[in-house]
């Protein structure tokens, strides 16, 4: 289990480039960040990027960074506000298997 964690940091220049500084407990708890590593910065909205290491071997670049992040959130959430949580009703089940029935998908199937 993952816990999402959050860090501060300030927008600076570095030499001739433009940097990001963040807080040194995220490096320390998160070591795939170290000095030279290669990120790649995504951005997901207006004000939010997500950032994601693209060069280390702890990581599966073969996920989708968008799904990984969601379901960190998702994680997040269920964890704090375990009250919010519900289980899957067997009419939700029903409805499920009928909206689905006769629909074939295979992993080489691309969606749009």
């Amino acid at each position: 289990m993952v816990t999402a964690m959050s860090y501060t940091g300030k927008i600076s220049t570095s030499g001739n480039s433009e940097a990001i500084r963040l807080d040194k407990n995220l490096f320390k708890q998160h070591p795939e960040f170290k000095q030279q590593a290669t990120v790649r910065a995504d951005v997901i909205g207006p004000g939010t990027i997500l950032l994601q290491v693209i060069n280390s071997v702890e990581i599966d670049n073969a996920d989708d960074p968008m799904v990984s992040a969601f379901l960190s959130f998702i994680e997040k959430d269920a964890i704090s506000n375990p009250a919010n949580l519900t289980p899957v009703s067997a009419e939700q089940m029903a409805q499920v298997a009928a909206l689905t029935a006769g629909v074939v998908v295979t992993d080489d199937d691309e969606l749009d």
